[in-house]
């Protein structure tokens, strides 16, 4: 169920153009400072996942990873998507709520 929930909101986030996808557009969100969550998919490249989270930690940036490229591009309506922004504080407190309840 809270899969559902956070693919929900990433969709509702996209609608309203508050995410970036892609891996420049997700670096160029968290150097810029407007990317709140970064979410990169289980089955991207071990250097797709070392990248960002050396990039999240150092712009101090919630990262995550979770889904797979297929279920986070179908959940923006698009074609396979390894990374992704939020640049909505507000949904992206709350995809990270969801998160956090997933991991436990």
């Amino acid at each position: 169920m809270k899969q559902n929930k956070i693919y929900s909101l990433l969709g509702i986030a996209m609608r309203g153009r508050n995410v970036v996808s892609g891996e420049s557009g997700t670096q160029d969100a968290v150097r810029s400072g407007s990317a709140f969550l970064v979410i990169v998919a289980e089955d991207a490249s071990d250097n797709t996942k070392k990248l960002f989270s050396n990039k999240c930690s150092f712009y101090e940036v919630p990262y995550f990873v979770y889904g797979t490229k297929e279920k986070l591009g179908g959940a923006m309506g698009k074609d396979l998507r390894s990374s992704l922004a939020v640049t909505d504080e507000g949904i992206a407190r709350a995809v990270i709520k969801q998160l956090e309840e997933t991991e436990n």
